[in-house]
């Protein structure tokens, strides 16, 4: 019994040192999380004063962004696609291979023309070589005029009726002496006539001779015609084969795609088109001015655009373009604006916050742009005084350079935390480490 009574009190002592020791433990368990929420007494800063110095002026207007350039690309014959080398998204090169057709049955068309041509051009000599032959006969080249009286035939006979007018001659002054009989007479009458036939026989078979050079002048004119016409068919032909592999017509990137390996397109509705194109590398923005500032935009003047998915970054662009009326709904003239986008950044169809540099500069109070911090839609800065952080909220105005324009709520001359922002507050206190 003795020995049951020492157990239960030394089970008890175990559990009271068990439990002040467990309380020791919550309560420097709580007094570390206590220090630990508690706010820093002195926060480090690198701090620079508020300055004044000149900077472009502007006004502000709304635009959209614009691709420079877009295109539909269109297949100039109708065939199977065979092969597609682009897809959305995708960067092209102008003159790239976009799309290649079946070019079997091409192929088969520019054999055929080529052919039909070849057998033109057989023709052309066939038709030469009988040219030749009738110039021979002749003795004329081409482009030579020939004269019927200097035939061969027509000559001799023209000599022999001349001989022959003379004997006839003779002969009727002998006869009408009485010196020759009428038979010689007649006879020489005779060889007279028969040389006339012969001369017009002559003349005759020159006039054929000249028909015959006529004839196949018009036939070589004919076959060099047809020539003509068959290398037509094979250009036809060829080009034809050519357009069966559709190129990138611009640079750019690829915003649709209407092509598929297997599907047959056409030049004709409804499939006119495999891609479009947008050329993104210089945008158009197009800007909405207001009625009021007109005059204070012109051709040439330097712009600057924000985006909302870059808030902190400038894009430079120039006024080009200015439409030549006003809308007379909203009372804004458009004016465009040509904008560099080497980068890539910026976007057809993004809205952007335009500021239209002017030509006279303005004195504004300047820090740098990493003393703001931006919380949702304000914008607050840390004015340190006798050791202390003020917090003051902001007006922000244009980025240059590493700084920014404080429109309101800093005074020039005024020092501003430029480190360990985002950990101040307002009346904490600070020490200046610059």
């Amino acid at each position: 019994m003795m020995t049951s009574q020492k157990f239960i009190a030394s089970v008890a002592l175990v559990l009271t040192a068990a439990a002040l020791t467990l309380s020791g433990c919550g309560s420097r368990a709580a007094n570390t999380n206590s220090n630990a929420g508690a706010q820093p007494t002195v926060v480090d800063v690198a701090a620079t004063q508020a300055i004044v110095q000149p900077i472009p002026t502007y006004f502000e207007a709304t635009g959209n962004l614009a691709s420079d350039a877009a295109t539909d690309v269109a297949p100039a014959v109708g065939g199977k696609i065979a092969e597609v080398n682009f897809d959305v998204g995708s960067y092209v090169e102008k003159g790239s291979v976009l799309v290649r057709l079946d070019d079997r049955d091409a192929r088969i068309r520019l054999e055929q023309a080529q052919a039909q041509a070849e057998q033109q051009r057989k023709a052309v000599d066939q038709a030469v070589a009988a040219l030749r032959q009738a110039q021979i006969r002749l003795n004329v080249k081409d482009g030579e005029m020939f004269n019927i009286e200097t035939f061969s035939q027509v000559k001799s006979t023209k000599a022999n009726l001349e001989l022959a007018e003379k004997e006839l001659t003779r002969a009727q002054r002998l006869f009408d002496s009485g010196d020759v009989s009428r038979s010689i007479l007649d006879q020489r009458r005779a060889q007279r006539d028969a040389l006339l036939g012969q001369l017009d026989e002559a003349r005759s078979n020159a006039a054929v001779a000249v028909k015959a050079i006529n004839s196949a002048e018009a036939a070589v004119a004919t076959a060099k015609t047809a020539v003509a016409t068959a290398q037509t068919q094979v250009d036809q032909a060829r080009k034809a084969l050519s357009d069966t592999v559709i190129y990138a017509p611009i640079s750019g990137y690829i915003a649709e795609r209407v092509a598929d390996p297997g599907e047959f397109v056409t030049p004709n509705a409804p499939n006119t088109k495999v891609a479009t194109i947008v050329r993104t590398s210089t945008l158009r923005l197009k800007i909405d001015v207001p009625e009021a500032s007109i005059g204070k935009v012109g051709i040439g003047q330097g712009i600057s655009l924000q985006t909302s998915a870059y808030p902190d970054r400038n894009f430079a662009g120039t006024v080009v373009r200015m439409m030549p009326n006003i809308n007379a709904t909203a009372r804004t003239l458009v004016v465009e604006a040509e904008v560099s986008n080497g980068e890539g950044l910026l976007k057809p169809g993004q809205f952007a916050t335009v500021r239209i540099t002017q030509s006279k500069p303005e004195n504004a109070v300047m820090i740098p742009a990493s003393a703001v911090r931006t919380e949702g839609e304000s914008h607050k800065v840390f004015v340190i005084k006798d050791g202390v952080a003020h917090e003051h909220i902001v007006q922000l105005g244009l980025l240059e350079n590493g700084l920014i324009q404080i429109k309101t709520g800093v005074a020039e001359g005024e020092l501003v935390a430029t480190t360990n922002i985002n950990t101040l507050f307002d009346g904490v206190a600070v020490r200046q480490t610059n």
